[in-house]
């Protein structure tokens, strides 16, 4: 059982599903756990999650009190939020981030210290304890500081570790990468009730078959590419659909859409130069 006290900076989908995943797991007890959050209905939101936890409208206070300072804010406010804090952030404190682009070296300027600082980028389905989140270390973090930063996302999903240069892609890939799943799950809906199904049948049945597909390849562990070709027979219907989706250019629609919220994202950083 964790010790420290860990203060959630943000109240929004994502602060609160972390808060969630760690009092699932026990890694924490509600009361060494403080969420922060500006907006009255959502603290409501907060008290209601477990007895003993704190719920606050100052990100004052959470930093003054927190060991751990889990920033779940967006990445525009990230400097008013620690100009905000520096004063009660000192090198016994981590600082984790989860604002897409913000760079560790950004935090650690901001804070004037050699404040350890580990940077995250989960995904929405942390909501449902299934996110994939990528993380990195600060210049001042150490490996105990990363197991910290493990133990929380863990809980909310699966953890890998990356080099800090390669965050943007994470970002692009699999930060945004609900979306893209989002966008094909209600294009083969529509798909669906076009040839004669239901809503609700061709829902259950797009859905399903994604989760279906998605397993098949953690399991096996064998490449999209092979398994593709274990369900093109000749002349059949799956190669017949492959041929509209090649000459359509699906897969670079997808490749061009990560590339794309890369480069958003190591904007999002590179206007918090200051």
């Amino acid at each position: 059982m964790n010790k420290k006290r860990i203060a959630i900076i943000g109240g929004g989908n994502m602060g609160m599903a972390l808060a969630r995943g760690i009092l699932k797991t026990d890694w924490a007890l509600p009361e060494n756990m403080m969420i922060a959050e500006p907006l009255k209905e959502k603290l409501g939101a907060v008290k209601d999650l477990a007895k003993g936890i704190k719920a606050s409208h100052s990100n004052l206070e959470a930093a003054r009190w927190g060991d751990v300072i889990l920033l779940s804010i967006k990445p525009q406010i990230m400097g008013h939020v620690l100009e905000e804090i520096k004063h009660e952030v000192n090198d016994k404190k981590l600082i984790l981030s989860v604002a897409a682009g913000i760079t560790t070296s950004f935090i650690e300027k901001k804070l004037d210290g050699n404040v350890p600082v580990v940077r995250a980028m989960p995904n929405i389905a942390a909501v449902v304890r299934e996110s994939a989140t990528a993380i990195c270390e600060g210049k001042f973090a150490t490996k105990a500081d990363l197991e910290v930063a493990r133990h929380i996302f863990e809980s909310v999903g699966i953890v890998v570790d990356v080099e800090e240069d390669l965050m943007d892609a994470v970002t692009g890939l699999s930060g945004t990468g609900p979306m893209y799943v989002f966008q094909i799950l209600e294009g083969l809906s529509d798909a669906g009730v076009k040839v004669g199904l239901s809503r609700d049948t061709a829902n259950i049945l797009a859905v399903q078959t994604l989760i279906g597909s998605s397993k098949l390849i953690k399991e096996t562990k064998e490449h999209p590419a092979k398994l593709k070709d274990l369900v093109t027979s000749p002349g059949g219907t799956a190669i017949s659909a492959l041929h509209s989706l090649e000459r359509n250019g699906l897969k670079a629609l997808l490749i061009d859409a990560v590339e794309v919220a890369a480069k958003r994202s190591a904007e999002l950083g590179s206007t918090k130069k200051d």
